[in-house]
């Protein structure tokens, strides 16, 4: 009995204390990196097997404090360099990147997150999903079709009140259910500012992407220093006003 007995060694024993097998290791690379990157990060950073190695934006200053709060966040875990990108499909070619953390404005989510799929990252893309109903519905095709995991950031279905409240709604504490009202805000607006000289730090380019062009604005991409929410999300082609913004929260609380 005692020959044929088995020991099992916890892998810390081997590696350790804090070790992390490099199987076990989720690398990522992180695309649009503004004011909302940072929370994604810290709260990612988190997980103990998540590590970042890339990071991608079209403003040379908000990549460079995002790859400097990530090498901070890696030093945590594992010394190692993130390498900064001005075009997402570059660090989508690298194969040692296991997912991706999507966080642009919404116009480009749909392409950004189909071509992640192809190339084999499973994928974490901020809320609301698409611009249309066409382009989620090819965000889900391409998950399904290349077997990728896929979150999307619907955070308050997590938060313990609405918790409470879908539980009290579910188990008939307020009577039976007959209709249910969300009030999230307007529509998207049409762009009725003009485009101004773009600073040197940011391809406009690449900042509008696939949607039809429009010259460069604050209203559209804040400062870096800006304490403030970016307004792209206000005005048609770029967002969906906070019909979408606001209401992939409440109306998916809703549901």
């Amino acid at each position: 009995m005692a020959a044929a007995a088995v020991t099992i060694v916890p892998r810390n024993v081997l590696g350790g204390k804090g070790y992390l097998a490099p199987s076990d290791r989720i690398n990522l690379g992180y695309i649009g990196v503004g004011r909302q990157s940072l929370g994604l990060l810290k709260n990612i950073n988190g997980c103990k097997e998540t590590l970042v190695l890339a990071a991608c934006d079209v403003d040379k200053r908000k990549l460079n404090r995002f790859v400097e709060a990530a090498n901070e966040a890696n030093a945590t875990k594992v010394k190692t360099g993130v390498t900064g990108y001005s075009f997402y499909r570059e660090l989508l070619d690298r194969k040692d990147i296991d997912a991706v953390v999507i966080a642009t404005p919404d116009h480009w989510h749909a392409q950004m997150a189909v071509d992640a799929a192809k190339a084999g990252k499973d994928i974490y893309c901020e809320k609301p999903l698409s611009l249309t109903i066409a382009e989620g519905r090819a965000m889900v095709d391409a998950t399904r079709k290349y077997k990728r995991v896929f979150q999307t950031g619907s955070m308050q279905r997590s938060w313990p009140a609405f918790r409470k409240a879908v539980e009290l709604v579910r188990n008939g504490y307020i009577g039976k259910l007959k209709e249910a009202n969300v009030s999230v805000g307007a529509p998207p607006r049409e762009n009725d500012f003009p485009g101004l000289e773009t600073p040197d730090y940011i391809d406009w380019d690449l900042w509008i992407g696939p949607s039809p062009y429009n010259g460069y604005s604050p209203v559209l991409h804040n400062p870096m220093e800006a304490k403030e929410w970016a307004l792209w999300r206000e005005y048609r082609n770029f967002g969906g006003g906070y019909v979408t913004d606001w209401g992939a929260h409440m109306f998916d609380i809703v549901q």
